[in-house]
């Protein structure tokens, strides 16, 4: 399917608001990800995703609308030559293949516009999902902690996926 990365515009938050307030988008998210998504988080998310420079945070657009979202979160301090990366998709367009072309093209900006050496994602363990879709794009499992991660009460573990430069 046919979509592009962009840059978060403050005319996505109706988009915004309505492909991220979804139970199942946000279940394998951080609690930072809100559920509900309301309007006040969207602006509160815009604000940041804007003002990024270089760009961190891009819109997922599909369809003339922001769909979801992808960032690259380089490191500091002794972990300053990795990034991590972060994503989710409306539920609407899963099983389309866009993460996984997303994740390779963060990855190839990331190493481009970044010091960095090395990328990295931290699925949930019960997220299969996710965890396949990092393998397609060439992401190695590196570890698992068991029952470190806990979200809405149920506790679960973290993987630490990577691909180096």
């Amino acid at each position: 399917m046919e979509f592009k990365l962009r840059k978060w515009q403050e005319t996505d938050l109706d988009s915004l608001v309505k492909h991220a307030d979804n139970v199942h988008v946000a279940r394998f998210l951080s609690d930072q990800f809100p559920n509900p998504y309301t309007h006040e988080s969207g602006r509160e998310f815009l604000s940041v995703a804007i003002s990024d420079d270089p760009v961190r945070i891009f819109a997922i657009e599909a369809d003339r609308e922001a769909v979801g979202s992808i960032g690259i979160f380089p490191q500091t301090d002794i972990h300053r030559k990795n990034a991590e990366i972060g994503y989710w998709l409306s539920e609407t367009y899963w099983g389309r293949g866009i993460m996984s072309e997303a994740i390779c093209r963060i990855v190839d900006y990331g190493f481009k516009t970044f010091d960095i050496t090395r990328i990295f994602a931290r699925p949930f363990g019960s997220n299969r999902k996710s965890q396949h879709i990092l393998e397609k794009a060439g992401f190695v499992l590196e570890a698992r902690f068991e029952g470190v991660l806990i979200k809405n009460g149920e506790l679960t573990d973290e993987l630490i996926y990577a691909l180096r430069k």
